[in-house]
């Protein structure tokens, strides 16, 4: 059976967060030992997803890109809720979360968004204006030294066309024209989790995305086919519409 589904851009935050406590690894480091919610927009999902209460999603924000001219008519994104640290499915909001960084080992999780996909190579980037690197630079060692899976919750509206090893490497300096610092892109070995892994966890369905952007609150958002049983395919359809008409970060 084949069904198609549009997402707008929060719909598909939702979706993705929605699914990602389900997801075998981070569902066994909810169980067993520890989560790491890095902040994000995607992520301010997830945490409401995982905590079961509700934020100030604009409140969970660090690296962002907004229209030139600024946001207009909203609040403007901020770090003030901090990094949230979950040990065996209890939030723990007072937590260091670099304290608990250093203590992760085998079968834990961090998850991190990003700015940049390429889906079909399975790369996600996360543009870094920090000189140390930021939160990818403090995470990166201790992942991979003590084998923490890395999950990147990103959606497909980050999609950016060609290698992003080679996008990386072609920006030539940390600075603009004027002097000021701007963004590099770190290229992460970690794995992706999209709308397409989130209706796989959920609903054991094949999505397939066939096309993309949109009008009227459409702006950004992803059409897919999503094929298999028709069960599964009817229960992809109503969570859909479970989601349907979700808020954006910023309102």
């Amino acid at each position: 059976m084949q069904e198609q589904f549009v997402l707008t851009v929060p719909e598909g935050k939702r979706l993705i967060a929605r699914a990602v406590g389900s997801y075998p690894p981070v569902k066994q480091a909810l169980g067993e030992g520890t989560v790491i919610i890095c902040t994000g927009s995607t992520n301010a999902y997830v945490y409401e997803e995982l905590t079961g209460q509700p934020i100030e999603k604009w409140r969970f924000i660090t690296g962002h890109m907004v229209p030139s001219r600024g946001i207009r008519g909203s609040k403007s994104p901020s770090a003030e809720i901090a990094n949230l640290v979950i040990r065996r499915g209890k939030p723990d909001r007072s937590a260091d979360w670099l304290a608990a960084l250093a203590d992760l080992g085998p079968g834990d999780v961090i998850l991190k968004g990003a700015n940049a996909l390429n889906y079909e190579r399975r790369q996600a980037a996360v543009l870094i204006g920090h000189p140390e690197g930021g939160t990818v630079g403090s995470i990166v060692g201790i992942a991979v030294a003590r084998r923490v899976q890395l999950i990147h919750p990103v959606g497909l509206e980050k999609s950016v066309p060609g290698d992003l090893q080679e996008a990386a490497a072609s920006i030539a300096s940390a600075t603009d024209g004027f002097g000021k610092r701007s963004s590099t892109l770190w290229v992460s070995w970690g794995q992706v989790f999209t709308e397409i892994e989130a209706l796989e966890t959920l609903c054991q369905v094949r999505a397939t995305p066939i096309g993309a952007g949109g009008l009227g609150g459409a702006e950004g958002c992803i059409r897919l086919l999503v094929e298999g049983a028709a069960e599964q395919v009817t229960a992809a359809g109503k969570l859909i519409e479970q989601i349907a008409g979700e808020p954006g970060v910023l309102m």
